[in-house]
């Protein structure tokens, strides 16, 4: 399936035509690769779901199980509609946006957090965003106020300031109080901190001032979910169809493909699974990537992230939120069910 398309339980996402020796030497690799970007991808379309039109950043590097991790992450959640991330090699790689703040240790670093603000500000004046919870998250709010005509006079603009602790619905309406009484109504308010989608949740249903969130271990460790059930089967073999009957494990046999049906609305209403030589009504998802060793496609990344909001556009009310929702509707064609029927029989004759 094209990268950024969303697909439902049982449903073959990639098929591998090769000789079996060289089809089980990237067996490894190639599940590692497609499980961690949909377990990410996955994750951070929860919480792009969640906030529509605020701004999502990943903040996870720090938390990530390795360096390629983190990486892959930045990739993973930027395509599933987060704003960018904070992994400066991501956006030298693949051309993410780069966000960023400041750290405490800077502030600390200082004897007066005014002066901590004000040498940040001429040594990154672009874009700037004040982290304001270091100490007293009000009072350094009332610093950002008194500390703008200054840098006002030097052309620094303050785009924004930070939360990263506390109660943060509460926080967010007194420093949007303070920041508008002092003239700064333009001042974004980005907040970080542990936020999952609960917590993300309740703040966009409390409608606290927050124009941003930074998303860390809750993303890039998937901590309520941390893996996904995905495997890599012998369908054929020989010219013939096989299939895996351990109870509880059973696969389909042969060459499979997804077709998907989207209602008047161009929401999802349905797909069908069945042998690849069939003919089902809606979308074909299954593509042609490669052949002989040469990639036929390489989209950008800007190119799946538009095939991934899509998706999401689509993506029915039921299937949208964190609630259990009844599954979606995926039917099984005649034809792939003969061929299983027949798969077993032939197993029986020959003593499995």
């Amino acid at each position: 399936m094209p990268e950024g398309t969303i697909f439902f339980p049982n449903e073959p996402i990639l098929r591998v035509t090769a000789p079996l020796p060289i089809a089980q030497l990237i067996e490894t690799r190639l599940i590692n690769i497609l499980h961690f970007e949909t377990l990410i991808a996955t994750k951070a379309a929860r919480f792009a779901l969640l906030a529509p039109g605020k701004q999502l950043v990943d903040f996870g590097l720090r938390r990530a199980h390795g360096a390629e991790a983190g990486l892959l992450a930045a990739r993973a959640s930027y395509l599933a509609g987060f704003s960018g991330t904070a992994t400066m090699l991501a956006g030298q790689k693949f051309a993410i946006p780069l966000f960023g703040t400041m750290a405490h240790s800077f502030i600390q670093a200082f004897d007066n957090e005014t002066a901590a603000f004000e040498a940040f500000a001429d040594s990154r004046p672009d874009h700037l965003v004040l982290l304001i919870d270091t100490y007293d998250t009000e009072t350094a709010a009332r610093k950002v106020v008194a500390l703008a005509p200054r840098l006002k006079e030097r052309g620094i603009r303050i785009f924004g300031v930070r939360l990263d602790s506390g109660d943060l619905i509460a926080l967010s309406r007194s420093v949007r109080n303070i920041l508008d009484e002092g003239g700064l109504r333009e001042v974004r308010i980005f907040a970080s901190g542990g936020i999952d989608e609960a917590e993300l949740r309740a703040m966009i249903g409390a409608k606290a001032p927050i124009d941003g969130f930074g998303i860390g271990t809750s993303l890039t460790t998937s901590f309520d979910m941390p893996a996904l059930d995905c495997a890599y089967k012998l369908q054929e073999y020989a010219g013939l169809a096989r299939r895996k009957r351990s109870v509880g494990k059973e696969t389909w046999p042969g060459r499979k493909q997804v077709w998907r049906r989207l209602d008047s609305g161009g929401l999802m209403a349905g797909d069908t699974l069945s042998l690849e030589d069939d003919r089902h009504a809606g979308e074909a998802l299954i593509q042609p990537v490669m052949r002989r060793g040469r990639p036929l496609v390489q989209p950008p990344l800007s190119e799946v992230r538009s095939v991934a909001a899509r998706n999401l556009a689509s993506l029915p009310d039921a299937q949208r939120w964190l609630e259990q929702a009844p599954a979606f509707p995926v039917e099984v064609g005649a034809s792939l069910i003969r061929l299983t029927e027949e798969v077993d029989q032939r197993l029986q004759r020959t003593g499995e």
